[in-house]
């Protein structure tokens, strides 16, 4: 299994455990699980989201045969272009997470579509959560609503050539983002952290919907146990052979592993 939605570091609102890169491997083991993309808690509320992507790639670097760093950079500070020439040349990092509402601007800002083309010119995957948790879970000293589909959606459609990955959401098969004529390329992925598999079914529904080849395996760690996660991929009304590309084989193609 390749686990597309995890994290490494401290969480400036809740305790983290397993957060290193030896905890979290050893998680991983705990559950089967191969792989796992791994980004910076830390740069969420960092004003310098690099110094996060320094940690990240120091408790990376002993576990490379398992984890897979993704950088965490705002277009809205002005030494991104450099950050992001370190991230990718100096620490490997296959691709780049957005916190817009964390790191104040919009997905629509021409500064995003800018950083968005230079990550996908480095053959770099985009990551976007729609949410960091659960709104009710928030500290009382932050309000970051979760990211809206239809934003998710303009920058999707004006960057057609960078690859994405979608998550830590839901309710997509009711949105733009999962209906099959929405007129969007099909250069987006949807990961299953906060997806259904039983009540409603929501990953039943995007499997027809945008297909097999469009649902990746995510569970979301250390934020969250990776046991509903399984649980979701063994209930799945689905073949083996789908679930098996959900599982690992999906991630290879979008993460550009092969």
């Amino acid at each position: 299994m390749i686990d597309v939605n995890a994290y490494l570091g401290h969480f400036a609102f809740r305790q983290l455990r397993h957060n290193t890169g030896a905890g979290l491997v050893r998680l991983m083991d705990r559950f089967g699980i191969e792989r796992a993309v791994v980004s910076s808690a830390a740069a969420i509320t960092y004003r310098n989201a690099q110094a996060g992507n320094e940690e990240t790639a120091a408790e990376a670097a002993s576990h490379r045969s398992r984890l897979i760093p993704f950088a965490v950079l705002s277009p809205a500070y002005a030494g991104w272009r450099d950050d992001l020439k370190i991230c990718h040349e100096q620490f490997g990092m296959r691709g780049l997470r957005l916190y817009p509402g964390w790191h104040g601007y919009k997905l629509a800002d021409p500064r995003c579509r800018e950083l968005v083309n230079a990550a996908a010119e480095r053959n770099m995957t985009i990551s976007i959560p729609v949410r960091v948790e659960d709104r009710r879970q928030q500290s009382w000293l932050v309000s970051v609503p979760d990211l809206a589909h239809d934003e998710i959606a303009g920058l999707i459609r004006a960057c057609p050539k960078a690859r994405f990955v979608v998550g830590n959401g839901n309710g997509f098969s009711g949105s733009i983002l999962g209906r099959p004529t929405n007129g969007l390329p099909d250069n987006y992925a949807i990961e299953l952290t906060w997806l259904s598999a039983e009540l409603g079914n929501e990953i039943g529904l995007l499997l027809g919907s945008l297909g097999e080849d469009r649902l990746l395996f995510g569970t979301g760690m250390p934020f969250h146990y990776p046991g509903p996660a399984l649980t979701k991929m063994e209930i799945l009304p689905a073949s083996e052979t789908v679930k098996e590309k959900i599982r690992s084989r999906n991630a290879v193609r979008w993460l550009g592993l092969g």
